[in-house]
């Protein structure tokens, strides 16, 4: 039985590097993993989406309605995205809204994060301000990895094999920096 993994965001948000993370986990742990992402026009703040599938036997995509995992980096993408959650599926979220640049340029309305809470609510989400604890770990760029903490409770690989992954995958000078942020994000997804 596959477990199905969403990863969400906007280009600049780490969510192919979260995904290399979760695949490099599961190759420590022997497991089979297919993944793919969709990043057209991430680099002007475009929607990148990536698919990590654990233990599947089919593809890397995932169909709606059948993620077991929502990882969002923001709480408007985890609203376009929760179509993709089976109705007993779980969203782990920041708690950031990034304005996407029609809204901002049109003034168009917006939902406030309590609005997209509210609406994600069937999802039992696990809201978590990725910005304050990636600061805290060392730099804001961590969020992705603060986010990996924060679902690894819901995951099914170990904290050891995430942990490795991470020194991987992150470079060399930053591995301090990333273990902390995982561990900040661990506790503040208990």
């Amino acid at each position: 039985m596959s477990y199905d993994i969403m990863i969400v965001g906007v280009g600049g948000q780490g969510t192919i590097l979260a995904s290399n993370i979760l695949g490099e986990a599961c190759v420590t742990e022997g497991r089979s993993v297919r993944g793919a992402e969709t990043h057209g026009m991430a680099q002007r703040g475009g929607s990148v989406e990536c698919s990590v599938r654990i233990d599947g036997r089919f593809g890397p995509l995932i169909d709606p309605g059948s993620a077991d995992l929502l990882l969002s980096f923001d709480l408007l993408e985890a609203l376009r995205y929760r179509h993709f959650l089976k109705p007993i599926g779980r969203v782990v979220t920041n708690t950031a809204i990034i304005t996407p640049t029609p809204v901002f340029t049109q003034q168009l309305p917006m939902p406030s994060p309590a609005e997209c809470l509210a609406r994600l609510a069937p999802f039992r989400p696990l809201a978590i301000d990725a910005g304050a604890l990636a600061r805290e770990a060392g730099s804001e760029l961590a969020q992705n990895v603060v986010l990996i903490g924060a679902a690894s409770h819901l995951l099914p690989l170990s904290p050891e094999s995430l942990l490795a992954a991470i020194e991987r995958s992150v470079p060399p000078k930053t591995i301090e920096l990333n273990r902390r942020a995982f561990e900040l994000g661990r506790a503040a997804g208990t």
